[in-house]
């Protein structure tokens, strides 16, 4: 099936994207976020979409919701996030740039150009007064960089009310692949209290937090076990003053991706219960699964094979992917609503000095989500 709403060309659709990237937006900058907001609700109200924007709290940037179709019923979900990891100021040295069938940029990749697709399709099913088979809603949140603390409620809420669920992500890898199952991520931080004393003087006085620390980290990252897929990293670390110093206050992070539920809950279960191996040392630590697992179920395979039967009438292959990086789809597909993920487009760099798209995937990649608004059902 070939979608009858014509997206435009992928020239055209990279002029307006570079607007988007050329507009940085760093999660941690709310006024920065708001900007690419304002440009993306005037498009959407011009056309006539239905427009709720929630103010944004906690030093985050709003929410935009749009809505086309009717009120009532079951509705196809799509969401992208309008922030990136690059701070203000990176454009001077990170550049908007065209090299071939390369465009460059600072979230070009992860993920301006799927939320610009996301945002460009409903502009053009409204232009073209194309009717969808169920009623379409947009969000285009702020703060997925740092896990989507104020637009996870609205994530699942709009999830509530969907049949089906579209995440504009990346797409995987040089051939383009869809996602259909995604990783689970815990997030905790340790602390660590020793008893400071003279390095030379009364060394025997002391109790080092560092050297506590050193310990706590290999016992957490011998909970690796690739064999279920279960990795885990402590980073950043800090502790110490001076080397003359004992050190009283040490600390770490701890990032964790599980592939199922029960593997995470153990972990975590460890994790808080972790106990320091030097009895004047005492650790705490705070924290929880940040994200479930999004497991590759029936109804979102089913939803993938839709996809992949729209983008072979269009002349190319959409294969599937598990990937270990999580998104805002692990929230909806942990509600059980059918997800499919990485719908973006094509590149490479996420993150990275080097992050690019593959620009001329912008016409086909769009299309495939029109041709999924168009036909769901």
């Amino acid at each position: 099936m070939i979608p009858r709403t014509d997206p435009g060309t992928a020239d055209a659709m990279l002029q307006e994207l570079r607007r988007w990237v050329e507009t940085e937006t760093p999660t941690t900058d709310p006024v920065a976020v708001n900007g690419l907001i304002d440009r993306a609700q005037a498009g959407l109200e011009q056309v006539g979409a239905r427009i709720q924007r929630i103010a944004g709290r906690d030093g985050f940037a709003d929410n935009l919701v749009a809505r086309i179709g009717a009120d009532t019923g079951k509705r196809i979900v799509i969401a992208g996030h309008l922030d990136t990891v690059w701070g203000n100021g990176t454009l001077a040295t990170m550049p908007f740039r065209i090299n071939g069938d390369h465009a460059h940029g600072p979230g070009i990749y992860d993920m301006k150009a799927g939320s610009f697709m996301a945002w460009h399709a409903v502009i053009c099913l409204l232009r073209q007064k194309v009717e969808t088979r169920l009623p379409v809603t947009l969000l285009l949140t702020p703060d997925e960089e740092v896990g989507s603390p104020t637009s996870r409620a609205l994530i699942e809420d709009a999830a509530r009310e969907a049949a089906y669920v579209l995440i504009p992500e990346p797409a995987a890898g040089a051939e383009g692949a869809a996602v259909t199952a995604r990783k689970g991520v815990g997030r905790y931080t340790v602390r660590i209290q020793g008893v400071s004393a003279h390095a030379g003087g009364n060394f025997s006085d002391g109790a080092s937090a560092v050297v506590e620390l050193a310990r706590q980290v290999q016992d957490v990252a011998a909970m690796t076990d690739l064999s279920r897929g279960i990795t885990i990293n402590c980073a950043p670390v800090w502790g110490g003053t001076r080397p003359n110093v004992i050190p009283p206050e040490a600390g770490f992070e701890i990032d964790f991706r599980c592939a199922t539920m029960a593997d995470g809950m153990a972990l975590e279960q460890r994790i808080l219960g972790l106990k320091a191996h030097d009895p004047r040392c005492t650790v705490s630590v705070i924290g929880a699964i940040n994200r479930p697992p999004f497991d590759e179920s029936p109804g979102g395979l089913a939803l993938y094979q839709k996809a992949r039967a729209i983008a072979k009438d269009m002349g190319f292959d959409l294969p599937k992917q598990h990937r270990g990086g999580a998104s805002d789809g692990n929230f909806t597909a942990g509600l059980g609503v059918a997800t499919l993920d990485g719908l973006g487009c094509v590149g490479a760099g996420a993150h990275a000095p080097h992050e690019h798209i593959v620009w001329p995937s912008l016409g086909p990649r769009c299309r495939l989500i029109l041709g999924l608004l168009e036909t769901l059902h």
